[in-house]
């Protein structure tokens, strides 16, 4: 049995083989062929951290694919008044066929699994973010970026671009991260990810100068300044980030016909700027709208292999 709770955990033909799946998964939806991959299968969703794109993907995904979604808000449930993870793990096990987890800490993605007996899925930790990283590559092969690659992610060092180490790492293409300094991605994911590429390939570059991350690269991507849990920073952040917002002039520096990608929600006027969310806001949001198609062909990808 598989879960997904990091891009670490799988190999550059299993990345390939579930976006595959996502692209033709979403070719019937488009058809309106919704295929019973998942009948009569129940998703339990465990919201420790709220979403909107999290919530509405996988409850919307599962229907689709034939089964029923359970919303269980940490106010709703013995877990949030002090059951063990462990004792929720083998509950639910018993219950539901496939769980989606939300929360601030992979550990608790990572205690889940250990106690579970069916597929655990991350739907965000402060590590990593990998359903994202599925609908931001799948995004990039449907708009036929995918030939010799080159990502800047632009911002601050946190799970999505830890998750972007790992996607360039096992598929094998140009990432150049810049950060402001005291926000550089954690040391031991860098050298997880520095490690695998030696396998793909992968060509990874971390610096804390934005423009020259992004010259001549073909996506550009960044993430909000303040990610929940990080209010009281905002003001220190905000001026600590100064110079790291993608603006036209930021753009300027990469291909002429560069992607921009955003995971959502942006704050323009922050790390970009509203001239360039609204240049790019076709494959911004089909973007998101992958994450449906993304998180669809995980679940049915990990019950085939249960």
């Amino acid at each position: 049995m598989r879960h997904f709770l990091t891009l670490k955990d799988f190999s550059k033909e299993e990345i390939l083989e579930i976006i595959a799946l996502a692209k033709d998964i979403k070719q019937e939806t488009k058809k309106r062929e919704y295929k019973p991959y998942l009948k009569n299968k129940v998703l339990g969703m465990i919201f420790e951290k709220s979403s909107t794109r999290t919530r509405v993907s996988f409850e919307v995904g599962i229907y689709q694919l034939g089964g029923t979604a359970l919303f269980l808000s940490t106010d709703d449930i013995q877990l949030g008044r002090g059951e063990p993870l462990r004792d929720t793990a083998r509950v639910l096990s018993r219950m539901v066929d496939i769980v989606m987890i939300r929360t601030y800490e992979q550990e608790r993605l990572e205690e889940f699994a250990k106690y579970s007996s069916i597929p655990l899925i991350s739907g965000l930790s402060d590590k990593y973010h990998p359903m994202q990283l599925l609908a931001d590559y799948m995004t990039i092969c449907e708009y036929g970026y995918d030939d010799n690659l080159s990502v800047a992610y632009v911002g601050d060092g946190n799970n999505m671009a830890h998750s972007w180490l790992m996607l360039a790492a096992k598929i094998g293409f140009e990432l150049r991260i810049a950060t402001p300094k005291g926000y550089e991605t954690d040391k031991k994911v860098l050298s997880d990810a520095l490690e695998f590429a030696k396998i793909s390939g992968a060509k990874i570059v971390v610096s804390h100068n934005p423009a020259e991350a992004v010259k001549d690269a073909k996506v550009v991507t960044t993430d909000t300044w303040v990610s929940m849990g990080q209010e009281s920073e905002k003001v220190k952040r905000q001026n600590d980030f100064r110079g790291f917002m993608v603006d036209k002039n930021m753009m300027d520096y990469a291909k002429k016909d560069a992607m921009f990608l955003h995971c959502l929600p942006a704050y323009r006027g922050f790390e970009v700027s509203d001239e360039v969310f609204e240049e790019h806001s076709k494959e911004i949001f089909d973007e998101a709208e992958n994450r449906l198609h993304a998180q669809k062909a995980v679940m049915v990808w990990l019950d085939k292999h249960r």
